[in-house]
């Protein structure tokens, strides 16, 4: 398959399963879940047919592994990054004593006020490497990135969760928890 059709697929997936699927008819089951007949049904009705080879080829290639299938085969979804309400069913975990966050340099004063927001998600977002948060940070312009103190987060009581794709996930991180770092 063409890089532009696993693209497009992918951004399709991702404005379905993470964010409007009732669009699309659909309903997100206990963690996140949608029977992979119902989402090829449903997108062939909306005028976007998906094979199911593509569909097994997207989630296979996706750089960031945002999708996942369960282990029958039977189910899909995104592993996290959700603007509707899901319960992901993620255990709390002891997070690595530093984490990542990448943002645009336009984002830091409001960031050094006030913390990391989930704003219209469930969760901050957080990375273990450096690097995967300064290519988050470049899809908004500059990008700068913070170093979190989880290791004092944990230690004060903040819960964490990481994704299928090792995705670290956190409510909030108030701003003394934050340190902005070089980026290069």
């Amino acid at each position: 398959m063409k890089n532009n059709r696993i693209t497009t697929i992918s951004k399709f997936l991702s404005k379905y399963l993470r964010h409007q699927p009732e669009q699309l008819g659909l309903q997100l089951d206990v963690g996140g879940w949608v029977k992979v007949e119902d989402l090829l049904n449903a997108s062939a009705k909306h005028n976007f047919p998906i094979s199911p080879s593509e569909l097994e080829e997207v989630v296979a290639t996706n750089e960031k592994k945002r999708f996942s299938f369960d282990s029958t085969g039977m189910l899909i979804r995104a592993n996290q990054g959700h603007s509707v309400e899901v319960d992901l069913q993620l255990e709390p975990v002891r997070p690595p004593d530093r984490l990542y966050h990448g943002t645009a340099e336009k984002s830091v004063e409001a960031i050094m006020q006030s913390g990391l927001q989930k704003m219209s998600r469930h969760h901050v977002h957080l990375s273990s490497e450096r690097s995967t948060a300064k290519a988050v940070g470049q899809r908004h312009g500059k990008p700068v990135i913070f170093s979190v103190d989880a290791a004092s987060m944990h230690k004060d009581g903040y819960l964490f969760y990481c994704s299928a794709n090792q995705v670290w996930l956190v409510e909030c991180v108030p701003p003394e928890y934050l340190q902005k770092i070089d980026n290069t």
